[in-house]
């Protein structure tokens, strides 16, 4: 699993911002080793769009908290789930956070797997997805790691991570 420290692995995620009439189009792929370049990046991840902590309490608190979290230096805020790219654009549209927040699409799991972070809930109907969990990252580097018990809502808030950048 990844650790403060340890440079955060390359993956391909899918970003789309732009829309049609009835859909995101075309996600495009992102290199995670590219877009953290040189940057502060608050990255939070989660199990999935649409689902009732997520909607409700997680993505709500980054957006209300965003401008808090760019006054102590953080450059970008995004929200990665193993969805895909359309998905992920219809969510942060639906919750109004388009061009505040970066809606990542992890479709396969490659980058949950890749930072040890995968949570199998196949039993619940939904497959692998991504455990909860929010981290800093600096040039590519963590420099702070906040990861969820199950079924908990506790670390991994916008209000734990302004605490943490002092």
């Amino acid at each position: 699993m990844i650790q403060v420290g340890d440079r955060v692995p390359d993956a391909t995620l899918y970003e789309t911002v732009e829309f049609g009439e009835a859909c995101p189009l075309n996600p495009q792929p992102v290199s995670v080793a590219k877009a953290l370049e040189g940057k502060k990046v608050v990255v939070f991840g989660l199990p999935g769009a649409y689902t009732p902590t997520c909607s409700a309490k997680h993505v709500p608190g980054y957006v209300a908290n965003l401008d808090a979290l760019k006054a102590k230096g953080v450059d970008e805020v995004w929200c990665v789930s193993v969805n895909d790219g359309f998905v992920m654009a219809a969510w942060g549209k639906d919750e109004k956070a388009i061009g505040k927040i970066r809606f990542l699409g992890d479709g396969a799991a490659e980058f949950a797997k890749k930072l040890g972070l995968e949570l199998d809930l196949t039993a619940a109907g939904m497959g692998l997805r991504m455990k909860r969990f929010s981290m800093l990252v600096d040039n590519g580097v963590v420099k702070t790691l906040n990861l969820e018990a199950p079924m908990k809502f506790e670390v991994s808030n916008a209000e734990t991570m302004l605490a943490q950048l002092g």
